[in-house]
């Protein structure tokens, strides 16, 4: 009988709801992907982040370079005390031209070196945050869908209430007319039917911010969404025990491998900044052909190949200082880094203890206000009842209703909080996927 009950309050729910044949999740989340300004920032960023690693790796492979020149040369020679010696002045004009190609290979560059290492974290330091920006539009595509449906549902129980005691006004005018009720009872309705008009006003207003929000997130006006359906069976955690979660949090959640990279990175950068103090050795190669017309009378021109191959050492002596103030530097970004790690982990413990517990209790709170639906459709059936043989009043039966429309949004709130803290659980353990949300979308009514 009390599944009878909860079963027909949610048929009554889904028709009365508006866009009950409209998109499910899985297509609203499918737009948001593609228009989400949020989410099309981290995919860019992330994207950027990836070429980290060819510009690491660029440091420790051969730079080659081919430069060359043109120049023309206007000369005027003009001798002096050159008389009896034969030396003749006179004005000359030739091109000088060159074409090198030269090749460096480094051998030993401890700041080359590290920087790549760098570079290979600062990637799955971008993979780490792209993936958290994938779980929060997850989480959020969820958040505004359900706050669209509970606006829906509370617009709907507002208008099932103001019909309820609209009827309820109408009897008790018809009874102070025959004189069977007092003033007072049809004072009462008319107050309840007032404050009813402004609840349901309210929702109204309420669900129009809902379905501009979604808006927000798909770039489109929001169409009719599919409501939540009678395949809804809410359990516990799996795997349960809280403590589980927490260990994979810390090993998997997406803050606590974004921060872990960025303290690698840190490391590395105070590595590069210490092979600053370190000798380089590098081998190049160059190849060059130059050529020269006349620049004297009665001269030739010249061409010359020149080929060059060898090693170079550098040895840094003294920068002013430099190099062993960024180390320092480089020092106190690493400890802050490693801060900011340590206040990661806390944050996803934090989150998934949260998590954990907002299932547990949302799934009793489902239970009892499944129980409390069905007390309170009874109390008002027995209210209404009891007001025919003359037990009850009028505001009885008025309380009774909005005891009963309250319960009836309370357990659809409790419904789609049970939904988002398992999203969040998921999400603050490092798990939540695309399949999470399609598990969710099967529980919507689609038909």
């Amino acid at each position: 009988m009390k599944r009878l009950v909860v079963c027909a309050s949610l048929a009554c729910l889904s028709a009365l709801a508006p866009g009950a044949q409209g998109a499910d999740l899985m297509q609203i989340y499918r737009s948001a992907q593609a228009a989400d300004a949020q989410y099309g920032a981290a995919r860019a960023s992330w994207s950027a982040g990836q070429e980290k690693l060819p510009q690491g790796l660029s440091g420790l492979l051969p730079q080659a370079t081919l430069s060359g020149s043109t120049q023309h040369n206007d000369r005027d020679l003009r001798p002096r005390g050159t008389t009896g010696t034969g030396v003749v002045g006179g004005t000359t004009q030739f091109n000088s031209n060159t074409l090198t190609l030269s090749v460096t290979q480094p051998l030993y560059r401890a700041q080359n070196l590290a920087t790549y290492e760098q570079a290979r974290h600062q990637v799955a330091q971008s993979d780490a945050l792209f993936a958290q920006a994938a779980q929060d539009l997850i989480v959020r595509v969820a958040q505004a869908y359900f706050d669209v449906l509970l606006a829906q549902d509370t617009l709907a129980f507002a208008q099932a209430q103001l019909a309820a005691i609209g009827q309820q006004l109408e009897q008790a005018k018809r009874n102070f007319e025959v004189g069977v009720a007092t003033i007072t009872d049809t004072h009462e309705a008319q107050a309840r039917y007032d404050i009813t008009v402004a609840s349901e006003i309210a929702a109204r207003n309420e669900l129009e911010v809902r379905r501009r929000a979604l808006t927000v997130l798909t770039g489109q006006p929001a169409p009719g969404l599919a409501p939540l359906g009678g395949r809804f069976r809410p359990q516990m955690p799996d795997p349960p025990g809280m403590e589980r979660w927490v260990q994979q949090a810390l090993a998997s959640n997406t803050q606590v491998k974004a921060a872990e990279a960025a303290r690698a990175v840190a490391a590395r950068e105070v590595e590069r900044n210490r092979g600053a103090h370190r000798p380089t050795l590098d081998a190049f190669a160059s190849y060059t052909e130059a050529g020269s017309g006349s620049g004297t009378q009665g001269g030739v021109g010249t061409d010359t190949t020149s080929k060059v191959i060898g090693l170079q050492l550098a040895v840094p002596l003294y920068q002013g200082g430099l190099v062993s103030s960024r180390v320092r530097e480089a020092l106190a970004n690493e400890d802050k880094a490693r801060q900011e790690l340590e206040s990661a982990r806390r944050a996803a413990e934090l989150a998934v203890r949260q998590g954990y517990l907002g299932v547990t209790s949302g799934l009793a709170q489902v239970k009892a206000l499944e129980a409390a639906l069905v007390s309170s459709q009874s109390s008002l059936d027995s209210t209404r009842l009891g007001q025919q043989v003359g037990v009850r009043t009028q505001v009885d039966v008025l309380n009774a209703q909005q005891q009963l429309s309250q319960t009836r949004r309370d357990l659809a709130q409790a419904r789609y909080a049970y939904i988002l803290s398992l999203l969040r659980l998921k999400a603050a353990a490092g798990s939540l996927t695309e399949t999470d949300l399609a598990q969710v979308n099967a529980w919507l009514d689609k038909q």
